[in-house]
């Protein structure tokens, strides 16, 4: 008997039915042998990374600004109407070049009025030097006259008196010429400075004065521009206190600056100035170095981002510092449950009692100046298992560290823990029930 046409669709719905509910079985079989019976993968549960070869440096950061090492603040030393400027901001002057003038009528005749009162007295002494002549000539009369007895002693001593004082009169003239000499001279040297010259050879990099500005230079001297020697720049640092004990004169300081498409200009640190500058409660620590700058790209003012290298190595191996503190979190962990670590990858570590912890560091003397320190770092093996495996550092950065004995390029370190542990969920495997 041949079934009906409608029974067709209830087979195959049927069919589907189950086929459905033998998935959804199944999903959920799976799902629990996987959670509760399965053995987890453990490397899952951490992040890694590769032992790789690179260049470190232990650096020192700061900001600083740019200023010319040798400048000039060129002054008035006489007052007066600035009459002209002869060089503007940019010029290129030599030493004794020409750069302003100051109106010099009143200085002038200051000049000729000294100079007058000069030739009045020199005239005087002319007249004094004829006089003591004179009394000179008397004196000797009188003395021949007396030697006949042919005078008085009376007459013979004015003759004396008028001598001497014929004498007197010259030489207080003599010192009057020299007083006003010297008068002649401070005016002549105020009216060369009337006109101003360049100090030093260099570049005028501002002009705080104006042409027909009048100066006033009986406080203090005027300033009516700068010069500056741009060929050689000086790096003002200010460092924090915090770092500022790790600078040490002569090291290695290189900056970058905005703009300058990552081009380091290298110096050796040469100042730091004991006295601190406090900004907001924040004290900080100015550090000079100086920079060659023959092509004048720095300019002054520049904003620098300063790195002053304390350590460096070259072609070294390089670990992660997230590493050493995954390793670090793994001992401090361990301790903390009674000395005993939980069993990674199918190994058992155990810290021993009275020794130091392998996660904790000693710091021995270093050549590099950053230190030789001990550490301990997860390591993956070829079966798949994680030791746990002493390594020596050197130089440290922020982010890496320097890999001097433990390791070697291309094996696996562990730097810290997945986002999330698929497969692991319990922290020590299960075995299956007996059927």
């Amino acid at each position: 008997m041949n079934p009906s046409p409608a029974s067709k669709p209830r087979r195959w719905r049927r069919a589907l039915i189950a086929l459905v509910t033998a998935s959804v079985l199944g999903a959920g079989v799976w799902f629990v042998w996987t959670k509760y019976f399965a053995t987890p993968d453990e490397l899952a549960r951490y992040q890694f990374t590769t032992v790789s070869r690179g260049d470190l440096e232990d650096v020192v950061t700061a900001t600083g600004t740019l200023q010319p090492r040798d400048y000039v603040d060129v002054g008035a030393q006489v007052s007066g109407q600035l009459k002209k400027i002869h060089v503007e901001v940019g010029s290129e002057v030599k030493s004794g070049d020409l750069l302003a003038e100051i109106d010099p009528v009143v200085l002038q005749t200051r000049v000729d009025a000294t100079r007058a009162q000069l030739r009045n007295l020199r005239a005087q002494l002319m007249d004094r030097e004829a006089s003591r002549t004179l009394a000179t000539t008397q004196l000797q009369r009188q003395r021949n006259l007396m030697a006949e007895d042919a005078t008085t002693t009376e007459a013979l001593q004015n003759a004396e008196a008028v001598l001497l004082s014929a004498q007197a009169q010259v030489e207080a003239l003599k010192a009057q010429i020299d007083q006003t000499e010297s008068n002649l001279r401070a005016d002549e040297a105020n009216l060369n400075y009337a006109r101003i010259y360049a100090p030093i050879s260099g570049t005028v990099v501002s002009i705080t004065a104006r042409q027909g500005q009048t100066l006033i230079a009986s406080q203090q001297a005027p300033v009516i521009l700068r010069i500056a020697d741009l060929s050689t720049m000086t790096v003002q640092t200010q460092v924090s206190e915090a770092d500022v004990s790790r600078l040490r004169l002569d090291m290695v300081a290189y900056f970058t600056t905005l703009g300058g498409d990552g081009r380091r200009w290298e110096g050796k640190l040469r100042k730091i100035e004991p006295t601190p500058v406090v900004q907001n409660n924040v004290v900080l620590y100015n550090a000079l170095f100086d920079v060659a700058n023959p092509n004048q790209a720095l300019m002054t003012q520049m904003t620098a981002q300063v790195f002053f290298v304390v350590a460096s190595a070259k072609d070294a191996l390089l670990v992660p510092m997230s590493a050493i503190a995954a390793g670090r979190a793994e001992r401090a962990k361990a301790r903390a449950q009674g000395g005993e670590a939980r069993p990674v990858g199918g190994r058992q570590t155990t810290a021993t009692a009275g020794a130091a912890p392998a996660g904790d560091t000693a710091k021995t003397p270093s050549a590099t100046g950053s230190g030789t320190r001990r550490a301990t770092v997860k390591v993956a093996s070829a079966d798949g298992s994680l030791q746990d495996r002493q390594i020596e550092i050197g130089v440290r950065s922020r982010i890496q560290a320097q890999v001097l004995s433990g390791l070697e390029e291309g094996e696996r370190v562990v730097s810290g823990m997945a986002s999330s542990d698929k497969g692991v969920a319990n922290s020590t495997p299960r075995r299956s029930p007996r059927l």
